[in-house]
């Protein structure tokens, strides 16, 4: 889950955009023929039918995180789609200097385009600058590098959007309730994600004048540290109207723990878009009202955008001759009126 900075993660930004877009004004305002128009009509895009040959490496963490394990199954599963594409996948791991040895390997293998994944994208910008000077572009899955010299493309979620997405829908949903109070169980906080969650929840709550956030606790992405810090919460906190969960895996212990204590005067909103809290939704059954998505797929776009790299082509639907500089996926607010439209993307 990425370290973004402000201006990537609320914009797409994409590489030639601004380039295409004047060139497009010049030709709509002068005589001479449209050859920005035309140029588009004949550029290559990467679509489904069989092109050249590709290898991609793929570096990530561990999947210790129902969330980590679909960012691998969704790799795995697209690159089997193509015919062409061989894909080269590293085991995985949450220690620094191991995965970068696993993406060093890949760059000595001389693998067409990298994915990477970084447990740490600061730690891994180092080995991300390396893969680009040797002529392999890398792109930058989720956590982001500390130079945009170290990737070609960066693709990610939209952690500041979850956060805010997640309060203004507990917002709206408190809007007309006096004085409310929310709390909010957060992930790790040493990871700039969880900062990025936490500020879209409180600027969408500046919203709110009725509405006080009145408790934080942080959490490990775990189900035992949901549990744990959740009994916590409710241990402090005798009544509250909403509960905002960063992660949905956090999110499993939060709920043992909310049905052990017996509580179900609050709503909760969870976050990433786990199947066991999109199936909590649709039962109506618990305090689990929604979840804002934080979409696995991301890693399977990445397998689109490195073919799209190898075979030195733009994307079907857009008139640029190059894929995009960065893509911020969207946070999409799922409750039980839309569950089932969202429900084949939950992950295990």
């Amino acid at each position: 889950m990425p370290q973004i900075p402000a201006t990537s993660r609320r914009g797409l930004l994409f590489g030639t955009a601004a380039v295409s877009a004047g060139a497009l004004l010049t030709a709509c305002t002068s005589n001479e023929p449209k050859k920005t128009e035309q140029a588009a009509d004949n550029a290559p895009a990467a679509d489904d039918k069989p092109g050249k040959a590709v290898t991609i490496g793929f570096a990530g963490p561990q999947a210790d995180h129902g969330w980590l394990n679909a960012i691998n199954d969704n790799a795995k599963s697209r690159a089997k789609k193509y015919s062409e594409v061989t894909l080269e996948i590293t085991e995985g791991s949450n220690d620094t200097a191991a995965q970068i040895g696993q993406v060093q390997t890949l760059i000595n293998k001389k693998v067409d385009v990298l994915v990477i994944l970084p447990a740490d994208g600061k730690a891994l910008t180092q080995v991300g600058l390396q893969a680009m000077k040797a002529g392999i572009p890398v792109i930058n899955l989720d956590r982001i590098f500390a130079s945009p010299q170290a990737y070609r493309c960066w693709i990610g979620g939209d952690n500041y959007g979850m956060g805010l997405n997640a309060g203004n829908y507990i917002g709206e949903q408190l809007k007309d309730k006096p004085n409310a109070k929310v709390i909010e169980l957060a992930g790790l906080d040493n990871l700039e994600l969880t900062k990025q969650r936490t500020q879209g929840f409180d600027d969408a709550l500046k919203n709110y004048p009725n509405i006080r956030k009145v408790a934080r606790q942080a959490a490990d992405f775990t189900v035992e540290s949901g549990q744990a810090k959740m009994a916590q919460l409710l241990q402090a906190q005798s009544q509250f109207d909403a509960l905002w969960n960063h992660d949905d895996d956090q999110g499993v212990g939060a709920l043992r723990a909310i049905a052990q204590a017996g509580r179900k005067d609050f709503l909760m909103v969870g976050g990433a878009g786990a199947k066991s809290a999109m199936d909590a939704i649709k039962a109506d059954n618990s305090v689990l009202k929604a979840t804002v998505l934080y979409p696995p797929t991301m890693a399977a776009s990445a397998i689109d955008l490195a073919r799209a790299l190898g075979q030195s082509k733009g994307l079907s639907g857009m008139s640029e001759l190059e894929i995009p500089a960065s893509l911020t996926l969207y946070s999409a607010v799922v409750t039980k009126e839309n569950v089932d439209e969202y429900l084949p993307t939950g992950f295990s």
